[in-house]
């Protein structure tokens, strides 16, 4: 994975207010940390960060006090919508460093054993991994398309980059078929007092006055 330029603006005020009036401007409020180095507060040109997530970019050479300095997405904040983005977190990192980074899982094919009673089911969506700066993979594509019922797939048997390790816990399941319960339908009890379908209620007047006439 390339990193990409992003040019930074100085932000010294912070706050909503700040943030605020950042975002009318088209600007996205910031911060740079990490290698025990000064937090520093900056502003990114809305469309050019905006542009950078749907390219899946997660290294990127920021622009930053007239030097470059290069860094991870590591956090991303997006309003309640999950639309537009709010605030980023960039933290510092060497080119030969190696970073750990949540990455998406990516389901690819569409089972066999699905259907008749059958449902897919995706317990992990993300994959910690530990791997070098510049090699973060976009997702980790898992191929589903044998996938059995009682034969889950587990991080241990995923499929990964050269230079990248799972940290999650090798026993998770990531997806399976699983089988859908399908409970019988209640037996109706009668109400009290109320008589089954198909049968004529006893009326005690009634079979007096029979049993006298018999008489």
């Amino acid at each position: 994975m390339e990193s990409v330029k992003l040019a930074t603006k100085p932000r010294p005020a912070q706050g909503s207010r700040s943030a605020i009036k950042l975002r009318r401007d088209g600007l996205i409020p910031a911060v740079v940390y990490g290698h025990k180095e000064a937090v520093v507060p900056v502003a990114l040109d809305r469309k050019e960060m905006e542009t950078a997530l749907r390219h899946n970019v997660r290294v990127v050479d920021l622009q930053l006090d007239g030097k470059s300095e290069t860094a991870v997405i590591q956090e991303v904040q997006y309003d309640h919508l999950g639309k537009d983005v709010l605030h980023v977190d960039f933290k510092r990192v060497s080119k030969d460093e190696r970073v750990t980074m949540a990455v998406r899982i990516e389901l690819k094919g569409v089972p066999t054993g699905l259907g008749g009673g059958h449902v897919l089911e995706q317990p992990l969506h993300q994959l910690h991994v530990e791997c070098p700066a510049l090699a973060i993979p976009d997702s980790i594509r898992v191929n589903i398309l044998d996938l059995q019922s009682g034969h889950p797939i587990h991080v241990r048997d995923l499929a990964l980059p050269d230079g990248v390790k799972a940290m999650d816990s090798p026993d998770l399941v990531v997806v399976q078929i699983a089988t859908v319960k399908v409970e019988a339908a209640p037996t109706a009890v009668p109400a009290e007092g109320v008589a089954p379908t198909g049968t004529e209620p006893e009326i005690v007047g009634r079979r007096v006055k029979e049993e006298e006439a018999e008489e």
